[in-house]
């Protein structure tokens, strides 16, 4: 039989493993109901905006946007006839970063060991895009709409105004705008209990 320290190390295991995989939010239009589900998310939000200076409500509603908070969300796969050929992009997890430009963030921030399924990190990779998003192209961070534009374009994009040719991701820009006011307001009536642990 297994010691006790075994099984220990079996439940931290298997903790961990659970906090780097899991399973989509129950309530996701309610980031209380979010953090109130996991509350190492929160925290990992709240490292976030210490650290890169992003609110939560704008790296949540761009999540949601771009994984409904799916670990292992990726692009579907594209078809030609009965032949599938690949997908759209490397994107994946939760902030559907692509292979570039994690390699990017991995180098700059010196997180070698970041993985995109895994929350902190993904969170971590949206404040770093996010903080250049503002440096380099002046959009304020807490800006929903211009800090999707830039973060489906690419900082370049942006620039050449590739996304005024695409009013549909326009439309998906204000969608993410209004959620971010959603649970901007969610969030300030929940968020003292968050802190106080009172979930």
């Amino acid at each position: 039989m297994p010691g006790i320290r075994q099984l220990a190390g079996l439940g931290l295991a298997a903790m961990l493993l659970a906090g780097c995989a899991a399973d989509p939010p129950r309530h996701p239009e309610n980031i209380c109901r979010i953090f109130e589900q996991y509350p190492g998310w929160h925290d990992a939000a709240e490292n976030t905006r210490e650290k890169w200076g992003v609110p939560a409500h704008v790296t949540m509603a761009m999540m949601y946007q771009e994984s409904s908070f799916r670990h292992d969300a990726r692009p579907p796969i594209r078809w030609f006839l009965f032949i599938p050929y690949g997908r759209a992009s490397s994107a994946y997890g939760y902030a559907q970063a692509k292979d570039e430009t994690w390699a990017d963030y991995r180098r700059e921030t010196g997180n070698g060991w970041a993985d995109r399924d895994d929350f902190d990190d993904a969170m971590d990779f949206m404040g770093w895009y996010m903080s250049k998003t503002s440096r380099l192209n002046g959009i304020s961070k807490w800006d929903a709409y211009g800090q999707y534009l830039n973060y489906h374009e690419g900082w370049t994009g942006y620039r050449r105004g590739s996304h005024l040719k695409k009013r549909w991701l326009l439309g998906v820009s204000r969608k993410v705008e209004a959620r971010a006011k959603r649970y901007s307001e969610q969030y300030w009536s929940c968020k003292d209990d968050l802190n106080s642990g009172w979930f």
